[in-house]
């Protein structure tokens, strides 16, 4: 069984434009991850500038920013069995023409920046992110009902 954690999704502007919303949070739930997380939010300068830093210096960071300012995004928590990897897998390839069918890119999405999400990349990421742009009391810990149905429990 792998480990329990926790990771962040940003759906963007485009999402929220394009009433993908639901769409895109029932594949999550779908595959059993937890929302343990959930807000909707206007990203700053200062947000942006820390959150894209790898792409401060290409071409295309200016109109990156000023395009996830168009509007709020909503921002998840979600937590589950290998949840980074899970949710990178249903995310798909950031060049939504290129994301395979059947992920939420390869199914909305045919550009690269109009992609629809951002997904931590990585343990180390995921943390920083959910210390980015979550407070610890917008952060909760529950039991699904339905986890003995989702999750193995070898120790059973």
């Amino acid at each position: 069984m792998g480990a329990r954690e926790r990771t962040v999704v940003i759906l963007k502007p485009d999402a929220l434009h394009r009433n993908l919303i639901g769409d895109i949070i029932r594949r999550f739930e779908y595959k059993g991850l937890k929302i343990v997380g959930l807000k909707m939010t206007k990203l700053d300068d200062m947000k942006l500038d820390e959150h894209y830093a790898h792409h401060k210096d290409k071409p295309f960071f200016a109109s990156l920013k000023k395009f996830m300012k168009v509007s709020p995004v909503v921002i998840i928590a979600l937590e589950g069995q290998d949840a980074i990897q899970s949710v990178r897998l249903l995310t798909g390839d950031t060049k939504g023409s290129d994301a395979d069918a059947g992920t939420i890119r390869g199914d909305f999405a045919i550009s690269v920046q109009n992609n629809l999400i951002h997904a931590s990349d990585g343990l180390e990421a995921a943390e920083k992110e959910l210390d980015r742009f979550f407070g610890k009391d917008e952060l909760y810990d529950y039991n699904r009902i339905d986890e003995i149905m989702v999750f193995e429990d070898r120790d059973a």
